[in-house]
């Protein structure tokens, strides 16, 4: 692997950890409590469906190394954060809609999506172009969900909604994994987070625009927390706990 590509990667590496694990707050405060609350499962088991995807495409991939291995740490933490959830769940319903999401996204789909391409398409550069393509187009969904953070902040005039390291990290993760793509030629790649950066940037200008009105809430925290949930589910490495004034919906959408 070129040099350069190898850095630029362990960076991405990096910061798609620390996006990662930025959940942990939110888990910790349900363990604590031992309940779920208002938060949704959704997000997480999309979000764990997209690392499982992006792990097997680093795994396909020739000199996908970088790519499996931080979202093999994604789906792990992802799969811990799932299985917390069904723990914790704070009723019964809750539980099973958490436990058909995991079966249908994170079992069926996953696993016909391996089995298809593993035996039905022998051509290797024909299966990376086929998972490629669904990685990329599920990312570009899930990279769309702080929309509605965004629509929220312009509608309020206030930013409680859309934190700056949400933000912030949306743009820095996205434009280190374009740069690797772009590097890599790889366009399944390099679109999604491309998108990603773009949309970071977007948000920051927002954020400059409106960070002095402030509106006093008590569900401040809990929407930052949210958002840098969103930002796991939107990485190629992940990228999402969809906040519930509205990141939810769309997540319902490495790297």
């Amino acid at each position: 692997m070129d040099p350069t590509l190898f850095i630029i990667g362990i960076i991405g590496n990096i910061i798609s950890v620390l996006v990662f694990i930025s959940p942990v707050t939110t888990f910790w405060r349900i363990v604590r409590g031992g309940s779920t609350e208002e938060f949704e499962p959704a997000p997480y088991v999309m979000t764990l469906l997209n690392a499982l995807l992006w792990l097997y495409y680093g795994l396909t991939k020739p000199d996908g190394l970088l790519i499996a291995t931080v979202n093999g740490f994604g789906a792990l933490m992802e799969a811990i954060y799932v299985v917390l959830f069904l723990i914790y769940a704070n009723d019964h319903g809750t539980r099973v809609k958490t436990a058909k999401l995991v079966a249908a996204l994170d079992i069926a789909f996953f696993g016909v999506v391996f089995a298809t391409t593993t035996f039905a398409i022998a051509e290797l550069d024909m299966k990376i172009m086929v998972v490629g393509l669904i990685c990329a187009c599920l990312s570009v969904f899930m990279y769309g969900s702080p929309l509605a953070a965004m629509r929220t902040v312009i509608t309020t005039r206030s930013v409680e909604y859309m934190p700056f390291f949400l933000s912030f990290f949306l743009f820095l993760n996205g434009g280190v994994w374009a740069f690797y793509a772009l590097l890599d030629r790889d366009v399944f790649l390099g679109v999604p987070n491309g998108f990603g950066c773009v949309l970071g940037g977007i948000q920051l200008i927002i954020y400059a625009v409106y960070k002095n009105c402030k509106v006093d809430s008590p569900s401040s925290d809990e929407a930052a927390d949210d958002g840098w949930q969103a930002a796991a589910s939107a990485s190629l490495l992940s990228s999402s706990d969809a906040n519930r004034h509205g990141l939810e919906d769309a997540a319902s959408n490495r790297v």
